[in-house]
């Protein structure tokens, strides 16, 4: 396996994709012990968390890394909830994500936009919900609550039928 090199720079905002082992879905039912990993080693590295969203299999982050670099970040995050999953899951063994976690270093505001909106669509996108709103796994509800989100924002249209179709 070849040796992958990051960009290290303090200041700089990541977003971050990380995925379970083989996508199996055990985010969802442990987003308590994710969440309180992802916050408190952000929280030790001085960074902060901009956004965020825990799916099934995945998650994705925005983060200020601090004083930290992204490497060492997610390394952090993923043995905490590793180690806490397998107690709680009576584990002795296992893995529990997948090698690796890809990354983009947030260029610009629009660029940051983008990636919070990609964030805050992905339910919809996978089909686990018709509005973004709906997942509660997610920061959306902070960004409605401060205005950036209108509460229509990335909902699927209802379709509408006239007439009638043997019902």
């Amino acid at each position: 396996m070849s040796k992958l090199r990051r960009f290290y720079s303090d200041g700089n905002l990541f977003f971050v994709t990380n995925v379970a082992y083989k996508r199996r879905p055990i985010l969802a039912d442990n987003t308590d012990i994710l969440m309180s990993a992802i916050q408190r080693v952000v929280g030790l590295s001085n960074g902060e968390l901009i956004a965020w969203i825990i799916m099934p299999d995945h998650f994705h982050i925005i983060a200020d890394t601090g004083s930290k670099n992204i490497s060492d970040i997610m390394h952090r995050i993923k043995l905490s909830f590793a180690s806490t999953y397998r107690k709680r899951e009576h584990m002795h063994s296992g893995r529990v994500w997948q090698h690796r976690f890809w990354d983009h270093v947030i260029r610009d505001q629009v660029d940051m936009n983008r990636h919070i909106d990609y964030i805050h669509y992905n339910p919809v996108k996978h089909g686990l919900a018709t509005s973004p709103f709906d997942w509660e796994q997610s920061s959306i509800q902070q960004y409605a609550s401060e205005g950036v989100y209108e509460e229509d924002w990335g909902q699927l249209e209802r379709l509408t039928y006239v007439g009638e179709f043997g019902e």
